[in-house]
């Protein structure tokens, strides 16, 4: 057992083997199971953050959490030297406060030059080109909005003889072909953008479209910027001039950070992590097989969360003082994108599906994404097997039940709409959700997370806030006024300082695969764990190998790289 000791009280302690409530048949475990979860009861509370959105751990401040929880001393040490030595680190201290507008890219690139990444020094490079645009929406930071594209929506206002695809085919014929790919940023219409530095900022809905070339290149044919059709709406091009064509594309980028910091990325792997949590900790006795396997995916997460909702999403937090989708908007997403959450979509396997994603070539997210979870399902199917002979088993451990329960009312608020079951029938349904907490919890988690300052360093490839409406008419725009459309200098130098932050790996990181901790001490757990460690080891060497032979290298899902649980 692994328990931190503080008080002189009477304590119990039970032999180690894993142990669900069916088989503890002696009153003195049925008295320690009771006792150990009123305990927790006390010391894990549900408190709500905001309404609409998934609940949290109740605590005061970060010391306030229970010890088991909390930051090991490496790990607060050096979290809170990142987080105070980032704008020194990138050598960006003297540009915290200037609300001085950019006059050049080069002034950009000087402070970009700071601290860079292989990867960042590309995108640098690169963010004009539009082939490594439709990249990012495969293997970039937010690979899980694009979706192929067989009915154009009514509002998107693209139609055929405006289009010119490579090999001279028809958007109807390539539609039809599988080729056309949809980007649909509808959870950011009609929200009121933030005010920075005394400025209104412009946040917008857009939609894309993007063909899939017969060389394999994704490429951005049509963008249109809000959602309504309307004249002053147009229709922008890869034909239109060189800075309308730009300046499109960088409200898209800008749409596409509100939309991956938000909904993927805080939504989807840290908030849900958190009731996973909360929930396991409330719910599953130490004793309990389920409680052995997912604890170690629960490391760090609640203390990590409460310093994001204190440092990034508070009323003097970075994020709502310097994101365009900052203050009133950043709830009604989160709001928004709850309530269009769907189980499937939390699955890679059926999201994929859904989204029409099975064939595109290239797209590295699904391929290591799918393999990581086949080798995590093996895991759960033969350690969850081992404890549950029957379906009428699952159905009958109580603790399990009242676990799912919890997820189900407190991370989807009792939302039956979203599919999440409200409680579990068989080994086969156990089996895929148990799946699914781990994989959100640790492969997921770094898909979204790991590549913020690769991709988001550069400003002009995701500015978080644009100040300057986007163009009403086509021919109006230039370098000159792209330069005053990005943020200005303290907003561009805290972004990055933040996206520095969260991309950086603590020393005490735990690889997936690896349990410091021995939950588990019968030799049939023991050994499908192992078996899984060596499976995640061939999948981090193919992984290498084929990353040798890539201009960018995908690595957001090497097991080597991913931590097991959400910890930063």
């Amino acid at each position: 057992m692994y328990r931190w000791i503080a008080d002189s009280e009477v304590h119990l302690f039970r032999e180690g083997t894993a142990l669900r409530t069916l088989d503890d048949n002696h009153h003195l475990g049925k008295y320690c199971r009771e006792k150990e979860l009123k305990l927790r009861e006390e010391l894990y509370r549900w408190d709500v953050y905001k309404e609409g959105i998934p609940h949290c751990i109740k605590a005061e401040h970060p010391l306030a959490l229970p010890c088991e929880v909390r930051f090991s001393f490496t790990k607060t040490s050096e979290f809170l030297l990142t987080a105070t030595t980032g704008l020194t680190e990138l050598n960006l201290k003297g540009l915290a406060f200037s609300k001085e507008k950019w006059t050049n890219i080069d002034a950009i690139r000087k402070v970009f030059c700071n601290k860079t990444t292989d990867l960042s020094e590309y995108v640098e490079k690169h963010w004009r080109d539009d082939a490594f645009f439709g990249y990012q929406y495969l293997n970039g930071v937010n690979p899980i909005l694009i979706q192929r594209c067989k009915v154009l929506p009514k509002d998107f206002a693209v139609t055929d003889d405006m289009l010119f695809l490579r090999g001279g085919k028809s958007l109807t014929g390539e539609m039809q072909n599988g080729n056309i790919f949809l980007l649909d940023y509808k959870r950011l219409d009609g929200l009121k953008a933030n005010v920075i530095n005394g400025k209104k900022q412009y946040l917008m809905a857009p939609f894309v479209l993007l063909h899939k070339t017969p060389d394999d290149k994704l490429m951005p044919i049509a963008i249109q910027l809000k959602q309504t059709p309307a004249d002053d709406n147009p229709i922008f091009l890869p034909t239109d001039s060189e800075y309308d064509w730009l300046t499109a594309k960088l409200f898209v980028r800008s749409a596409d950070f509100s939309e991956h910091q938000l909904n993927v990325h805080l939504l989807r792997t840290h908030l849900l992590a958190e009731v996973f949590a909360v929930s396991l900790l409330r719910n599953m006795p130490m004793v309990h097989p389920l409680y052995k396997l997912l604890v170690p995916h629960t490391r760090y997460t609640l203390q990590i969360n409460y310093l994001a909702r204190l440092a990034l999403i508070s009323p003097s937090g970075v994020f709502t003082q310097f994101a365009s989708s900052g203050g009133e908007a950043m709830i009604t997403i989160l709001k928004r994108s709850l309530s269009s959450m769907t189980y499937s979509s939390l699955c890679i396997p059926d999201d994929i599906a859904e989204r029409g994603m099975e064939a595109l070539p290239n797209y590295y997210y699904r391929d290591d994404g799918l393999k990581l979870w086949d080798i995590t399902d093996r895991l759960v199917k033969g350690v969850l097997g081992h404890y549950y002979k029957s379906d009428a088993e699952v159905g009958q451990d109580s603790e399990l039940q009242k676990w799912v329960q919890d997820i189900f009312e407190h991370g989807f608020l009792s939302q039956a709409n979203t599919g999440i079951p409200q409680r579990l029938c068989n080994v086969a349904e156990l089996v895929k959700f148990v799946t699914m907490v781990i994989f959100t919890c640790s492969g997921q988690h770094s898909s979204v997370n790991s590549g913020q300052y690769d991709y988001g360093g550069w400003m002009p490839n995701t500015p978080i806030s644009l100040q300057l409406p986007p163009p009403t008419t086509k021919g109006t725009t230039s370098e000159a006024t792209m330069l005053k459309t990005f943020p200005d200098v303290n907003t561009t130098v805290q972004g990055m300082s933040t996206m520095w932050l969260l991309s950086k790996q603590s020393s005490d990181f735990v690889r997936l695969g690896l349990y410091p901790e021995e939950h588990f001490g019968e030799e049939i757990p023991c050994k499908l764990i192992s078996n899984f460690q060596g499976e995640l080891e061939i999948l981090s060497t193919v992984i290498k190998t084929r990353n040798k032979s890539l201009e960018v290298p995908y690595t957001y899902m090497d097991p080597d790289l991913l931590e097991n649980s959400v910890a930063i």
